[in-house]
């Protein structure tokens, strides 16, 4: 069961950037040497790109598992990381980042949550993740006011008009789960056939033949018009056929494209969009910062999961002697020292 905390401040030992397989791994690490992690990440669920992009895709190099799906080992790991009673912020972005006189860290999210560290963990596999944005006049002005990227309370569009846009897997997910929900749901496809799961595909079309949802093909969400907040959508087809509907929300689930975000403004030794780390302990210029995971850098960096998971346990190693006020770490293996209770 996750902990996903809505404390305004929150104190810990480690805050992890990213709560994707390599974050959650180094929960895992961190918690066999008694140190509590807190993890943040701009996705409304744990996993990262394993669960918002590729969940059902099987992954061959995770030692001990000839074949293991995305999704199967995101459970996993947060099973795993249970006994250590990790907190997460999800849905949110770390804007900014403070070193305090005492040597720990202030983060502060985009929603104004504080978080008190002594170590921060960059652990956020190719950046932030930001939706990908249709090309619409004036889209910005209603960001907030009608419209969303990321759905992260499904109640919140109970009993409203909604218009939906996208053809893969969450568009279709959405649409399937909203239309129990909304008071009515449009679906806009600029295509002709579904990207997303074959079955999920063939609800969508059987809700579109039952007229339990409207199902536009072809067809792009072109104009968005309100006073202040949003209040209807232009739809056009490919003859250049125009509608404009009323709409309480329109939501374009295009994907999330990486970004290095605010992390870019942290002083920290960038390669491209990577960060550099010592390859000793994965630490950056920065005393007390790690990076760990497709998000750093170094001679003969491979960008694997499994690579990741090494980089947690020596990071690991390393953070417990700044949490712990510079002691050596006593752990063995957990052969010798004993596993945590699942």
């Amino acid at each position: 069961m996750l902990n996903i905390t809505e404390k305004e401040t929150i104190h810990t030992d480690i805050c992890i950037i990213g709560a994707g397989p390599v974050g959650l791994f180094a929960v895992f690490e961190a918690g066999l040497l008694k140190m509590r992690c807190h993890l943040i990440d701009t996705l409304p669920q744990i996993g990262g790109q394993l669960s918002e992009i590729y969940p059902k895709k099987p992954i061959y190099d995770i030692p001990g598992y000839p074949a293991v799906l995305a999704q199967e080992l995101v459970d996993n790991l947060a099973r795993q990381i249970e006994p250590f009673e990790p907190s997460f912020t999800l849905g949110e972005r770390v804007e900014s980042l403070e070193r305090l006189e005492d040597a720990s860290f202030r983060l502060q999210t985009s929603e104004g949550k504080e978080v008190f560290c002594k170590v921060v963990v960059i652990a956020g596999g190719l950046g932030c993740f930001e939706p990908r944005k249709p090309v619409i006049d004036g889209l910005e002005t209603y960001e907030g006011k009608g419209i969303n990227y990321i759905i992260k309370n499904p109640e919140q569009y109970r009993g409203k008009r909604l218009v939906l846009a996208g053809g893969g897997d969450s568009a279709l997910d959405w649409t399937l789960y909203l239309a129990e929900l909304a008071e009515e749901v449009t679906l806009v496809h600029r295509g002709s056939a579904f990207r997303g799961a074959p079955d999920s595909a063939s609800k969508v079309m059987a809700l579109a033949d039952q007229k339990k949802i409207n199902l536009k093909l072809n067809a792009n969400v072109t104009a968005i018009l309100g006073n202040g907040r949003l209040n209807a959508c232009t739809i056009e087809d490919k003859a250049k056929n125009t509608e404009t509907i009323a709409v309480d929300y329109f939501i374009p689930l295009f994907g999330l494209s990486p970004k290095l975000g605010p992390i870019a403004d942290w002083n920290l030794n960038l390669d491209k969009n990577a960060v550099a780390v010592n390859t000793e302990d994965y630490s950056t210029n920065i005393s007390g910062i790690y990076a760990i995971g497709d998000i750093n850098t170094y001679p003969g960096k491979l960008k694997l999961i499994l690579c990741g998971f090494h980089e947690a346990a020596l990071m690991s190693h390393s953070a417990y002697r700044i949490v712990s006020g510079g002691k050596k770490p006593s752990f063995k293996y957990t052969t010798v020292n004993g596993a945590p209770s699942f």
